[in-house]
């Protein structure tokens, strides 16, 4: 379904779709869709193009919050600090930027470009760089494709910012992380300044369709339509893993992110277990110690009973969950994908497992 026009109606969809695409992380939408609202109310509905469509020398800029989602909940975005960082780099480029890019479709990043473009009167493009959220910045397609992060500007509430020109993303996302401890864990960042022919021919393309299709799909299974949950897993190409009981959650926030290990009992009376590590969003799933799910395949939590994904600052203890495997965006399947995302880049010595077909 082409998506021309972002009105208020399209809002809700995005957002559930965008908290499910989190897999945990990304930052609860809720603030991001209150301002994404008042943004489309106050300044009209924004424009969605394809990359394709526009010149393809014209510039494409990035805005999204960076920090520990477990800060952003308590620390509130001013609002005014996304503008400044992408008029901050558009100035330093000597060039006005042609629309906005989302650079993750998953959690409040989704929702906040879509505000930040209301205000400064540009399109959106449908494109992202992950199909998910993702903790770092180096974390996206662009960076397999070798296009860089920088220049980068992060900006924060009081109007204090930085502009960083980087020799690699991993360095980008180094520095950013180190302005932003600085900063109060949880800033406006923009990066990944690129054409939209860079876009067109390297980007995730239709993913903010992609964002709100999923949103609508799981909406029908929140109201009860019958079939719709088959049909939701059959149409994403998802998996359900398990259900269960939160019986133990170890949460704690390190190095600018929101690290945890859950701990599920089989709800369906089983001895089964199951054992999800976290940071900002789910990275691997473990069956009775065996790996079933792992990044950068998407784990999702669902409450479940009103099918509601749970992000990884709201988990608790005692929350009841279906637990649901994702394929990740086919544009991830290329070389270099397990080194920049597969379980060895965050540390843990597993291989990477392909969902069931």
């Amino acid at each position: 379904m082409a998506m021309d026009i972002l009105t208020t109606d399209d809002i809700e969809a995005i957002c559930l779709g965008a908290t499910l695409l989190g897999t945990g992380g990304g930052g609860d939408p809720y603030i991001a869709k209150l301002v994404a609202h008042q943004a489309l109310e106050t300044y009209g509905p924004v424009k969605v193009v394809e990359a394709a469509d526009l010149e393809p020398d014209a510039l494409v800029l990035t805005t999204a919050i960076i920090g520990a989602p477990t800060v952003i909940l308590e620390k509130i975005p001013a609002g005014t600090e996304f503008v400044a960082g992408v008029r901050a780099l558009s100035k330093y480029l000597g060039k006005a930027p042609a629309a906005i890019m989302i650079i993750e479709v998953g959690g409040l990043n989704t929702l906040l470009p879509i505000a930040t473009a209301a205000e400064m009167g540009l399109p959106v493009v449908n494109a992202d760089s992950m199909r998910r959220a993702f903790p770092q910045i180096e974390m996206t397609v662009f960076t397999l494709a070798g296009l860089p992060a920088g220049p980068l500007t992060v900006a924060d509430e009081k109007g204090n910012q930085c502009v960083f020109e980087t020799t690699t993303n991993q360095v980008a996302e180094s520095l950013a992380r180190a302005a932003v401890i600085k900063l109060g864990l949880a800033n406006a960042i923009s990066c990944y300044p690129l054409t939209a022919g860079q876009i067109a021919e390297h980007g995730i393309t239709g993913s903010l369709t992609y964002c709100a299709e999923m949103g609508r799909m799981l909406q029908a299974v929140k109201d009860g339509h019958e079939g719709a949950w088959e049909h939701f897993l059959s149409e994403s190409g998802s998996h359900q893993f398990f259900t269960g009981k939160v019986v133990d959650l170890d949460r704690r926030t390190t190095d600018g992110f929101a690290r945890s290990t859950l701990i599920l009992e089989d709800l369906e009376g089983s001895s089964a277990t199951m054992r999800i590590e976290v940071q900002n969003e789910n990275l691997l799933a473990f069956l009775d110690g065996e790996p079933v799910i792992t990044t950068p395949n998407l784990i999702c939590l669902l409450d479940c009973e009103t099918f509601d994904p749970i992000t990884t600052e709201s988990i608790a203890y005692g929350n009841r969950v279906v637990v649901i495997g994702m394929p990740c965006a086919p544009q991830w399947h290329r070389e270099g994908m397990l080194d920049l995302v597969g379980p060895k880049a965050f540390g843990y010595d597993i291989d990477f497992v392909e969902l069931p077909s």
